[in-house]
């Protein structure tokens, strides 16, 4: 199945262009990384990938449905995001375990359901899955940022969602918390199971293990996308970023400095 097909998509916002004929296929089991400079449009990418915004001409389909002609409030139901956002409505006093499980009827607070012991559980495994099983009673409020992400993405997986959006998930993160983080996606991105998924960085740093595609934006333009190895190279991210890049890769892991 594909997941997001953009053709020739234009987005106009307060008489401004923001995407400028923008043509993207992501298919199913696919692990995208989105890349650019501040303001290039990356999160505006997502935010028509999960159908907060429509677009102002051409055409956008995900999960096989047509914007403009479907309910998006359904639509939503099936769409996983990671974003500061999302973190921003978390009501500080709630425990990362209610705020995961909240998440199996849509909710952002648990006081409306009753949740099994199943779910109670599922919510927990999660947590643990990334090895922060020991957080799950812990307030939302008095949580690190880095431990609030892992909140998050075992808030976003709990819904079994059949796409997966990540707006900058390492923003603000201190090196444990970015690499705790990098490492857990990359563990998702490696298993099949999982839905395609998309993930805005501006740092090649940044970029799990087991990514499959990249796509290199710049003033609402693609400047390339593809598969991760013929794409992410040093001539196409000096391109993208106005400035001569040297390019490294350690294993499965990327590194970028200034020539």
């Amino acid at each position: 199945m594909t997941a997001l097909r953009y053709d020739h998509v234009d987005l106009d916002r307060v008489g401004n262009s923001v995407l400028h004929d923008i043509s993207w296929v992501v298919d199913d089991e696919e692990r995208w990384v989105v890349l650019g400079p501040n303001g290039c449009g990356k999160t505006t990418l997502l935010q028509l990938a999960s159908g907060f915004l429509h677009p102002t001409r051409g055409t956008l389909d995900v999960l096989g449905q047509r914007l403009g002609r479907v309910d998006v409030r359904q639509l939503r139901r099936r769409i996983g995001l990671v974003s500061a956002a999302v973190a921003k409505m978390i009501v500080p006093s709630l425990s990362a375990m209610e705020v995961v499980v909240a998440a199996s009827d849509g909710a952002l607070e648990p006081w409306w359901s009753t949740y099994p012991t199943a779910a109670r559980d599922q919510a927990v495994a999660l947590l643990a899955a990334a090895g922060f099983a020991s957080i799950a009673e812990r307030p939302f409020g008095v949580c690190s940022e880095g431990e609030r992400q892992q909140i998050l993405l075992a808030r976003t997986l709990m819904a079994s969602p059949d796409l997966l959006l990540l707006d900058e998930p390492c923003a603000g993160l201190d090196v444990g918390g970015r690499e705790r983080l990098v490492g857990r996606l990359g563990s998702l991105a490696r298993d099949g199971r999982h839905p395609p998924m998309v993930m805005v960085t501006h740092h090649v740093e940044e970029i799990p293990a087991h990514f499959t595609h990249a796509l290199l934006a710049c003033e609402g333009s693609v400047v390339a996308a593809g598969a991760l190895d013929d794409t992410l190279s040093a001539a196409n991210l000096s391109a993208c970023f106005g400035l001569p890049l040297r390019l490294r890769r350690d294993d499965h892991r990327w590194s970028c400095r200034a020539a």
